[in-house]
């Protein structure tokens, strides 16, 4: 079962520039704070989904240009949201639950933890200061996910659980340890807590494809001006912003 839906889904989001990697609800809530919980058993059939780099010109322009009248609100959230709820469809029989990496608790925590759920999955690596043996910090350090093909250059974009399937003999696969040196760790840390804007640590390794520079441009913008590289009306940024 696990792979007719992972097949359809690929089939579905791939030529979105969208990847979808499966994971079991008990491989996540294992390794997350109790607050953190994914409401399924621990058996639960569930995918984390990531936008890689062709999700710029694949997905995005595409719904731009066709939904432009529609859209109130950050655009890239607005394509995915729209992408996403698409794929129910593909699945008439089954209950297919979304969940966004932008959503929110009424406690002001984030649904799940995005880049926990990748590390899971095997989808990309989780790096974080208990990574390095010798810890150099004396504050806090973020961890960041890194793939091994896209390094930093893609996003979490959300889950799809999938409810009425249980799949109990599901096995976990490890992400690929991609930074695995001490130094490079330490270097990938400290590029992404102290000089994130200039976006070095994205090409901590070799990475077969990047963000285009369009791309580069449109993410380093503040979101406020975003609307106008797209072509999009000021009408529509005065409802997004008001």
């Amino acid at each position: 079962m696990e792979r007719r839906v992972a097949e359809r889904l690929r089939g579905a989001l791939g030529p979105l520039g969208l990847e979808p990697h499966a994971f079991k609800v008990g491989w996540y809530n294992a390794v997350v704070q109790p607050a953190f919980h994914l409401p399924y058993p621990e058996d639960t059939l569930a995918f984390v989904i990531l936008s890689t780099p062709s999700m710029f010109d694949k997905a995005l322009k595409p719904f731009v240009k066709k939904e432009r009248s529609k859209i109130i609100r950050d655009p890239v959230d607005q394509c995915i949201s729209y992408h996403l709820s698409r794929v129910k469809e593909k699945f008439p029989d089954q209950r297919v639950d979304v969940m966004f990496d932008y959503e929110i608790l009424p406690s002001r925590k984030p649904k799940f933890l995005a880049q926990t759920a990748a590390h899971v999955a095997g989808a990309a690596y989780y790096y974080q200061r208990k990574d390095v043996k010798h810890d150099p910090w004396g504050k806090k350090i973020y961890g960041v996910c890194i793939h091994p093909k896209y390094g930093g250059w893609f996003a979490i974009r959300g889950l799809l659980l999938f409810p009425d399937i249980q799949v109990l003999f599901l096995e976990q696969p490890a992400p690929v340890d991609c930074v695995s040196t001490e130094e490079k760790r330490i270097e990938l840390l400290e590029q992404f807590n102290f000089h994130w804007q200039d976006g070095r640590y994205r090409d901590i390794i070799e990475v077969k494809e990047r963000y285009s520079e369009e791309q580069r441009v449109y993410f380093a913008t503040p979101p406020a001006e975003r609307f106008r590289l797209l072509g999009l009306t000021q009408e529509a940024q005065r409802i997004e912003f008001q």
